[in-house]
């Protein structure tokens, strides 16, 4: 499966961001459609230590049954000990080169806000960007301002054409107009590991742009 076809629906999750066993939470969310997944174990009250280690192996495997890659978030260390599929990294989390270099041919995402950030990503060896926030969210504390799907038709109008994936307040009800904005994908966080039964809804929409004949 080609990378813009794996972050069709990807889905960020890590302890605080569920309600109930986040194993579950995650095997619910790959039998409904998820095809990549994120660790992002951040947030008040975040596991740390031997706790996380334990839950982003049991994550780890669950995605290895559903041959769904498994990316964690910011934590390079974490990645390479369980030899994670890849890291995703923020404007403001470890410096994008030295990452790259540490992690040699593993997926790399990168966040970007805008066209220049973008660039900066790519230039320094990202594999797709993760754009946003495209609608309000509470989920994430330090919120950049919300710019909307309109930032990916200019990241797209400045003839950038690495992977994109829409972050930020996505549900149902809005994530078509992402994809039309320009990304591949969309990714999720609350709007799948809050309510049960999403991640298949989401899914369909998103297999009926391909197949117009599609019916669920």
């Amino acid at each position: 499966m080609k990378l813009k076809e794996q972050l069709e629906l990807y889905f960020v999750m890590g302890s605080v961001n569920c309600d109930r066993d986040p194993r579950e939470v995650l095997t619910e969310a790959l039998e409904g459609g998820v095809t990549m997944f994120q660790f992002r174990e951040k947030g008040e009250p975040c596991l740390e230590g031997e706790a996380k280690l334990e839950l982003a192996k049991d994550l780890q495997k669950i995605c290895q049954q559903f041959s769904v890659p498994f990316i964690v978030n910011d934590d390079v260390e974490l990645a390479l000990l369980l030899n994670a599929d890849g890291v995703h990294v923020g404007q403001e989390d470890d410096d994008i080169e030295e990452v790259r270099r540490r992690i040699g041919t593993k997926l790399l995402g990168v966040s970007a806000h805008n066209v220049e950030e973008a660039k900066r990503a790519i230039a320094l060896g990202a594999d797709y960007l993760g754009v946003g926030p495209m609608f309000l969210t509470t989920t994430k504390a330090d919120i950049r301002k919300v710019e909307g799907p309109n930032v990916l038709k200019k990241i797209r109008t400045a003839g950038i054409t690495i992977p994109l994936v829409g972050i930020g307040g996505i549900k149902l009800n809005n994530a078509s107009e992402v994809i039309q904005a320009g990304a591949d994908g969309i990714a999720v966080i609350s709007a799948i590991s809050r309510v049960p039964g999403t991640a298949r809804k989401m899914s369909n929409l998103l297999r009926a742009r391909h197949d117009p004949e599609f019916v669920e």
